[in-house]
């Protein structure tokens, strides 16, 4: 299999962790001195999301994903993403807090104008309420809006969550990758193929459904 240059496989850990919160969707979780949790609610409302929009965003896009990777990348691998196309990076933020972001490429490949979502994050407290599902979304109208023929990414074929999320979203699995991640555990290669009349009606309302569980890994792309 194929790998884009200088990005390495990556560990079935790495970048997106969105798991359900026990204590009920859109709860925000802190914890005390005595070490106990509290919760605090907002409302889908209250998040706001912008595209990315200079070097001002790129240490909140790195703070973000560092935190969920086993090993960071260098801030080359950011700026090769964020430079290039930075109209289809979005960050989500809930009063001045960077709290998720998305950061994906598209260009020609194998003859097919192609988009590829190559990090989602989502911190914890803010999982379970349609944040990653909107950030993917927006990202995804900017690639068919801008002439992509489809969009991949790879998913672990454990990770029932994202590949649920993903398939609300239209993607099917294209490919198993057998052994794809670092400790022998296979991935599928989910595609979204466009044009789909009937998805786009839907795209902007997609952030309603709940995201708990979505999870993929990249960058790496055959």
């Amino acid at each position: 299999m194929a790998m884009e240059p200088g990005f390495p496989k990556q560990e079935p850990s790495d970048f997106i962790f969105n798991h359900p919160s026990e204590d009920g969707e859109g709860a925000m979780e802190t914890n005390t001195k005595e070490g106990e949790v509290a919760k605090v609610e907002f409302e889908a409302s209250e998040i706001e999301y912008v595209s990315y929009g200079g070097e001002h965003h790129l240490p909140l896009v790195m703070n973000l994903v560092d935190q969920e990777l086993s090993e960071p990348y260098s801030i080359f691998t950011y700026r090769y993403f964020v430079y290039l196309w930075p109209q289809l990076s979005f960050l989500a933020f809930h009063k001045g807090k960077c709290v998720g972001t998305v950061v994906c490429k598209m260009g020609e490949h194998r003859n097919t104008f192609r988009g590829y979502i190559a990090m989602l994050v989502v911190i914890k407290p803010y999982r379970g309420k349609g944040i990653a599902t909107e950030l993917v979304t927006r990202s995804i109208k900017v690639m068919m809006e801008s002439g992509c023929e489809e969009v991949t990414l790879e998913a672990e074929v454990t990770n029932k969550g994202a590949l649920a999320l993903y398939g609300r979203l239209g993607f099917i699995r294209a490919k198993r990758l057998y052994h794809y991640y670092l400790n022998g555990v296979d991935a599928f290669r989910l595609k979204l193929l466009f044009p789909r009349p009937e998805l786009h009606p839907s795209l902007p309302v997609m952030a309603d459904v709940d995201d708990n569980h979505s999870s993929h890994h990249g960058p790496s792309e055959e």
